[in-house]
């Protein structure tokens, strides 16, 4: 006898900056909510302004700190706020400056690796880095564009490796029209799969572009939506089995 363990994808709005948009990605059923503690950011919010909007959170609802370059010090002091926060580390960080920010990993944390855009994305060596970060709860993938994260690019999921040996995280230029598809194409290239939106989730302007760190509640909604067709459809069309105990 066998049976089907369905993985539930896991899901991350990230680049809150409002009370209301932290109530609406809780509402949607979301598991993780980030805050960007970058000052270049658009999305940028203090560690105190971070804490604060963390306070909203239900149980089992994770607050995740998003650092880039910072010092260790200072990583440590803006967690130290938030008892159950994830660090997530978007900048140069090598493994060994994650470990120092974490406590030696005593405090999980994510690593981003950006992936080139177009056919050069072919050329990451992603086994590697998630062999280098191996420490790392999960490996964030996200689109190398000038800055660092939001920019609302996708790059070629298609050319991915077919084996990480690591739990990955799903990012950079999703949307609610896009993300079954990436779910689609990466779940069984690593341990597990989630899935990480910022851009894809904010209010149009005047533009028609993104308002960086103002989200969008309907739009969180249809994305989560998104998200559990995904997961039906692998549900229905199942790529494992284990055998029962």
């Amino acid at each position: 006898m066998t049976v089907f363990l369905q993985q539930r994808t896991r899901i991350k709005v990230c680049g809150l900056t409002r009370e209301e948009d932290v109530d609406a990605a809780v509402a949607a059923g979301v598991d993780a909510v980030g805050f960007v503690l970058y000052a270049p950011s658009p999305r940028a919010v203090t560690p105190e302004r971070a804490a604060q909007l963390a306070r909203r959170l239900p149980p089992f609802v994770t607050p995740v700190l998003l650092f880039v370059n910072e010092t260790a010090s200072n990583v440590i002091a803006a967690c130290a706020l938030m008892s159950g926060a994830t660090a997530q580390f978007h900048g140069d960080e090598s493994a060994a400056d994650c470990l120092a920010a974490t406590g030696h990993g005593a405090r999980p944390f994510v690593r981003a690796a950006r992936i080139p855009l177009g056919e050069e994305g072919a050329r990451f060596d992603l086994v590697k880095y998630a062999a280098t970060y191996s420490q790392a709860q999960a490996i964030l993938l996200d689109a190398h564009v000038e800055g660092y994260g939001g920019g609302g690019k996708a790059f070629h999921w298609s050319l991915l490796p077919p084996s990480v040996n690591s739990h990955l995280v799903l990012s950079g230029g999703l949307t609610p029209a896009n993300v079954t598809d990436g779910i689609l194409q990466v779940r069984a290239r690593g341990l597990s799969l989630a899935v990480d939106v910022s851009s894809g989730v904010e209010r149009d302007g005047p533009d028609g572009k993104p308002l960086r760190g103002i989200k969008d509640a309907d739009k969180i909604h249809r994305f989560v939506a998104a998200v559990r067709a995904a997961d039906a459809q692998l549900a229905n069309t199942p790529h494992g089995f284990l055998p029962a105990t």
